[in-house]
């Protein structure tokens, strides 16, 4: 299993299997390439609280302040590492197979919005949130 990310945004995963480690790592790094997806990134964060779910794998990202760090297991980490987040709590629960807790974290990072993207889904300008009147 593979996981290939720009660290500015992109992030993608996969898996190969061959006779020997190197084919199956290239195959692995091919699928990886071609499964990329964006992930919009806050300051070093994510914008909002996510559930990802896969089979029976569910993760919850949190965005956090700056300092915080990674806090993340080894198969969450390493998705958050690649996708260019630098500030993170995450919890996992369900089962702990490396393969389905990627599977849900880009579950979970496919969902993200930012706020410019729900307004223009939305059909509302920005300035009229950003003001505390009604």
């Amino acid at each position: 299993m593979v996981v290939v990310g720009d660290g500015k945004g992109k992030v993608g995963w996969g898996y190969g299997k061959a006779n020997e480690v190197p084919p199956s790592v290239q195959k692995a790094q091919k699928q990886a390439s071609n499964s990329l997806i964006e992930v919009p990134l806050v300051e070093g964060s994510i914008p909002h609280q996510v559930w990802g779910q896969f089979g029976a794998a569910k993760v919850l990202l949190i965005p956090a302040g700056a300092g915080t760090g990674i806090i993340a297991g080894q198969a969450v980490r390493a998705v958050c590492e690649a996708s260019g987040i630098h500030d993170i709590l995450t919890k996992s629960y369900g089962t702990n197979n490396p393969v389905t807790l990627v599977k849900a974290t880009i579950d979970a990072l496919s969902k993200l919005r930012t706020r410019e993207q729900i307004a223009a889904l939305r059909g509302v300008e920005l300035d009229y949130l950003d003001n505390d009147s009604p």
